[in-house]
This record gives structure tokens, sequence and C-alpha cells, in this order.
């Protein structure tokens, strides 16, 4: 459908964006980011369709949501992901080189930074297999973002990877997402006895967040609330220690005060702090005064399994 409306014109037609947003937004009730794809036209004639010798730049830092239009725009004749009909010929760059593995786009205009010694690099030296579940919302940031941008694995042997196919649909009709599902995956992980380190990623804070349904994000938090029971269940039973953090709030700030003074629904993340909250049946780990953030994690998932952390690291939260 995108590649439809931006390559090839082909959607509903407005004459200026201001009356495509208003209308739309009249006829679903939907917010911004939920609003029916349309296209800007002339006398019904589309002011953007793609031809030959165009250039096609993507505005876009991260790569999760923008590998796919990426390798449509790239692929030669044996693409075969959908029809593509006519195919444009256009210098086609992304901001950044998405996938350094794939080597997707072909075309970018700022290297990718570097990332090197992450936390599954540590893992990995020290023999320790790892495991890591989401759902499609938040696979990539359980993998591939999480081992510094990269699709592949550092090892085939240590590392093992799930994903839970997501719901096609709006989240708030089903706020559960697939939290019992990655919870499962979780739990037979645990009892398997295979791995040192667990990781997964619920997305119902941020995704359904994101709609602006208050209701909805209530159930959403007291699902992940439910799950998050079951894991501490399965940790006690195992002795397994459990980490729960999140990367940036979201579900913690649905209203807000607008320029006029009325208030309104928020959507984007929240800029408050969020919990890191470590869980070990046997030990009380003491926190460290300090301002911590996502950076500090490593390190300190390094110090609970007593490795030795990075040189280029920041300092752990525990206190020794």
């Amino acid at each position: 459908m995108g590649w439809e409306v931006h390559v090839h014109g082909n959607g509903r037609c407005f004459e200026k964006a201001a009356d495509a947003i208003e209308t739309l937004r009249n006829e679903t009730g939907a917010i911004d980011q939920d609003l029916p794809a349309f296209v800007i036209a002339d006398n019904g004639v589309p002011v953007g369709r793609m031809e030959d010798g165009d250039g096609v730049i993507l505005f876009n830092f991260r790569g999760d949501r923008a590998l796919e239009i990426s390798m449509a725009f790239d692929g030669d004749e044996t693409f075969d992901k959908f029809d593509r009909g006519i195919v444009p010929k256009v210098m086609y760059a992304g901001m950044l080189e998405y996938d350094g593995d794939l080597k997707i786009p072909r075309n970018f205009l700022v290297n990718p930074p570097q990332i090197h010694d992450t936390l599954t690099e540590l893992l990995i030296a020290n023999e320790i297999k790892e495991y890591a579940v989401s759902e499609t919302q938040k696979y990539g940031h359980v993998t591939y973002f999480w081992n510094g941008n990269r699709s592949e694995k550092f090892s085939e042997e240590l590392e093992e990877y799930c994903e839970i196919p997501s719901d096609v649909r709006s989240f708030d009709e089903c706020p559960w997402m697939k939290c019992t599902e990655i919870t499962d995956k979780v739990i037979s992980a645990i009892e398997s006895g295979k791995y040192g380190f667990i990781r997964c990623n619920f997305p119902n804070g941020d995704m359904v967040g994101h709609t602006g349904n208050l209701h909805a994000t209530e159930i959403a938090v007291e699902s992940v609330d439910l799950e998050l029971t079951r894991i501490k269940k399965a940790c006690d039973e195992n002795g397994y220690i459990l980490v729960v953090t999140a990367d940036h709030g979201n579900s913690d700030k649905m209203l807000e005060m607008n320029k006029k003074g009325k208030v309104e629904v928020r959507t984007a993340h929240s800029l408050n702090p969020v919990p890191f909250i470590i869980y070990d049946k046997d030990i009380r780990h003491e926190m460290k005064e300090g301002n911590y953030g996502l950076a500090n994690v490593a390190p300190t998932i390094a110090d609970l399994l007593g490795l030795k952390p990075f040189a280029s690291w920041e300092e752990s939260m525990i206190k020794k």
C-alpha cells in the first residue's frame, strides 16, 4: 500500500494536505498516525508521483521501519515480496545504511554509527547462551538493535531468537497483544535450564499508549503486570534473577495541556525517568545513588552475572 501511494500516486486524492487530514479525521475518528493514506493531486493528477530520473531520499534514522521500502527500491527483477508494477528508475538513498550485514540500502547519506562492545559480545566471550523473544512489533529491539544494528547473530551456537507474529489490527482493539505468548516462551526457556541470559520485550505500554486510548492502555499495563507475575514465579522456582526496565515512558503520561489551556490526549513518548527493578529472592541488591540511564544497564547485568565489563562501559548501579 505504501509503495502504491508514494511511488505510483494511487490513492484517494486531495488538493491540500490540510483538507486530507481534516476530512479523514472527521470520517474515521483516528489520530494522525492511524489516518488512511492519501495523495495530493492537481486536477486529479498526483503531484508527487515518482518518475524516471527522480531522486528519492528516505529521511529515517531508524532501520526497523525503513528496511522493507528500501528493499523494494533496491530490489532487481527477482524481487518477489509484492507486485511493484512499473518501477521508476530513481536514485534512491536512505539517511543511513539501515542494515550493515545485508547492505540495505545501497546508497545512503550518513555513515552508520559503529557500535561495538555490546552486552551480547561480552556474554558470547564468556560462553553464556542467550534467548531473545518478542512479538513482531518489538522483535527487532531484542535482536537487531540489541546487537548494535546487526541483523546477523554474533554466534549461531550461543544465540537463539524467537519471533511471535503480531496481530495486524489497531492495538487498542487487543491491548493485551501477545504478552501471554511471549511469557509462555520466556517461562519455557527458564525451565529448560539452557540459557544464562533471557531477554524479552513487551510492546503493550508503548504501542497501545500511542493510540491515545486511556482505557485500552490501562488494560495493556495490567496485562503486562499479570505476565510479570508469572515470570517472577518461574524465576523463584528456577533460581533466576528478574530485571525489569524500559527504554522510555509512554503510558505514564496519557493527557497533557495544549497551548489553549485545554486537556488533550497525548500519544508521544514521555520524558519521565523509567524504573529499573532487580528482583532476586535470595539476595537484596542495593542500588547506588546516581543519575543513571540505559548505558548503565549492561554493566549492571554483567555485575549480576559476575562478569568483568568492557572498559568502555559506564558503571554498574549495584553497591559492592
